[in-house]
């Protein structure tokens, strides 16, 4: 009899989430294994592989509905020798998508014309109808989707319209829409909303600063990146690296709180805030005290980049001690971060600056960073966490512990 296919709960914190796109079509034939559709969590869009073998009969959700609850059926798999009026055995209830599906949001249905796969239709809202990825790409890469020709149901554009000159239109201009306008919460989004919301209104948050001389690194980096073919280390390699090993003096601070228990990590796992067009993401460093300064660079890097094109798998984002958040970048001289639960500290790292400092009775310039952990003090006292931050300064001031 036919299969319904559900929503599939692919993240621990997953309640609902949003079909990205849809890898196969209805009257496919599915086998164990093929790519069938990419789901859209809270962190990522996952790819979701069929794990029977059949016909799909019905596509319940097109690509782009969002709010799916788990476990909600989003297909219909036909198993050998049916036909498409098995159909009839699963209930109307099951086959009728509880959401608008694509063309009936759209100005299309409302002329007397079909839909052509070139159309690239604005809803009664003004918005462009694109699956998430093609919009993440889109933003990353600043291109305009109102010139763009969707290939997709009802001419939703899709990521592969992103790579294919032929689908833009050079002729038509940009779309100027009066008024506000509003970008749907994605689920990412609506996650993080959350989670950060619980996170400052459960977690008794309390911060440390210290100001931490950086010189020495910034001659280390140097001399790094100029000595080692295809090296090129960031200062916040160096203090994802002292993290990890004022983490190994304190492991009192590796450690997440529990309604029953506390949770003392035994390997030391950093996450590292990463920013997309999404939202935050955390991807996780694995036994970062095991690790150069060379290795910590170029998996970031590639985390990163995973992470801003939404496929970092599961263990790649879930987890982690503690997390490090940099703006330093942005000019940000210090700020105080939100604890990423279950974790119980994050640091926030500020811009390196030169700023007056005093030096056996001399005032002299020196490149100076401000480093706050915000720490759970159900968790961290006050003077554990006074007691890692000092180290991590320490470690910090003396960069040559971190090669040795």
């Amino acid at each position: 009899m036919p299969i319904e296919i559900l929503m599939p709960a692919v993240s621990p914190s997953m309640v609902d989430g949003g079909l990205a796109l849809w890898h196969k079509k209805e009257g496919d034939l599915v086998k164990v294994g093929d790519l069938l559709v990419e789901v859209e969590t809270d962190k990522a869009v996952v790819e979701v592989q069929a794990e029977k073998e059949g016909i799909l009969g019905k596509i319940l959700f097109p690509s782009g509905s969002q709010n799916i609850k788990i476990n909600t059926p989003i297909a219909i798999l036909l198993e050998s020798g049916e036909d498409a009026l098995s159909l009839a055995s699963i209930g109307k209830s099951a086959v009728t998508p509880s959401q608008p599906t694509v063309e009936e949001n759209t100005v299309a249905l409302k002329q007397d014309r079909p839909i052509k796969k070139s159309d690239n239709f604005l809803s009664t809202t003004g918005r462009i109808f694109a699956s998430p990825l093609a919009r993440r790409i889109a933003a990353d890469h600043q291109i305009d989707l109102s010139r763009i020709m969707g290939s997709g149901p009802g001419g939703r554009i899709v990521k592969k319209d992103l790579n294919s000159p032929s689908y833009i239109d050079t002729a038509k201009p940009v779309v100027h829409l009066p008024g506000d306008k509003e970008t749907p919460n994605s689920s990412m989004r609506k996650m993080i909303a959350n989670r950060l919301s619980e996170a400052k209104r459960t977690i008794p948050h309390f911060y440390l600063s210290v100001d931490c001389e950086i010189d020495k690194i910034l001659a280390m980096k140097l001399e790094i990146n100029e000595s080692v073919d295809g090296a090129k280390v960031s200062v916040n390699d160096f203090v994802i690296k002292a993290v990890s090993m004022a983490l190994r003096k304190f492991p009192q601070v590796n450690s997440s709180w529990g309604d029953l228990a506390i949770k003392h990590h035994q390997n030391v796992d950093i996450a590292v805030a990463v920013s997309t067009t999404s939202g935050l993401i955390t991807p996780i460093i694995k036994n970062v005290d095991q690790k150069s300064l060379i290795s910590i660079s170029s998996e970031i890097k590639n985390l990163a980049e995973r992470g801003r094109s939404g496929k970092l798998s599961l263990d790649e984002y879930q987890g982690g001690g503690i997390t490090v958040s940099n703006l330093g970048m942005y000019g940000v001289r210090e700020f105080s971060a939100i604890i990423n639960p279950p974790q119980s500290c994050i640091l926030a790292i500020g811009a390196g600056e030169q700023r007056p400092i005093v030096k056996n009775n001399t005032i002299v310039i020196a490149t100076m960073m401000t480093c706050t952990l915000s720490a759970d003090h159900r968790v961290v006292d006050g003077a554990l966490g006074a007691q890692f931050i000092a180290e991590f300064k320490r470690i910090i001031e003396h960069p040559i512990k971190m090669v040795l």
